[in-house]
């Protein structure tokens, strides 16, 4: 029978208290380890015994990239990520008005340079701008105003 996890927070990433636990003895001694062996040869190799320590330390430090390595393969992470589908069409016209309303507004599409428009094509953006951009123009033309005009205020809740 499997213990129930005890999960907790660490640093904006939830975690296993135990794998925490053995990890941070993992690395410690890897590490120490790592340190001592390296300084017991080193000071019969290195001329001034402080270089050595110097040197140690960076092996040590190795030591805890590899306690590192070995403690991401034995211990898989534990966040669940879902995926959402929001089944509501009005969300996306809600978010970009919220948008629109901030200092600065949206803006045009045809002001962005070429490489952040072939980035908002790369993940689905470009296109949900460039509608909004289109109603935005058609409001203002059904309104008599410019299309700036329109995108500004945010609509009334």
């Amino acid at each position: 029978m499997t213990k129930p996890l005890k999960l907790i927070e660490v640093w904006g990433d939830t975690v296993d208290s135990r794998h925490l636990l053995w990890a941070i003895v993992i690395g410690a001694v890897i590490s120490l380890t790592a340190f001592l062996v390296a300084r017991h040869f080193l000071l019969g190799v290195v001329a001034q015994p402080a270089m050595a320590g110097s040197y140690a330390m960076l092996i040590g430090l190795g030591g805890c990239l590899v306690g590192g390595g070995i403690c991401a393969k034995l211990f898989a992470p534990k966040r669940v990520v879902l995926e959402e589908h929001n089944s509501d069409p009005n969300w996306r016209d809600a978010a970009m008005a919220e948008l629109a309303g901030e200092a600065g507004g949206l803006g045009k599409l045809a002001d962005l340079p070429p490489e952040v428009a072939a980035e908002m094509r790369e993940v689905g953006l470009y296109d949900l701008f460039a509608d909004y951009e289109k109603k935005l123009e058609a409001e203002a033309r059904a309104a008599g105003t410019s299309p700036s005009a329109a995108a500004s205020p945010l609509p009334s809740k």
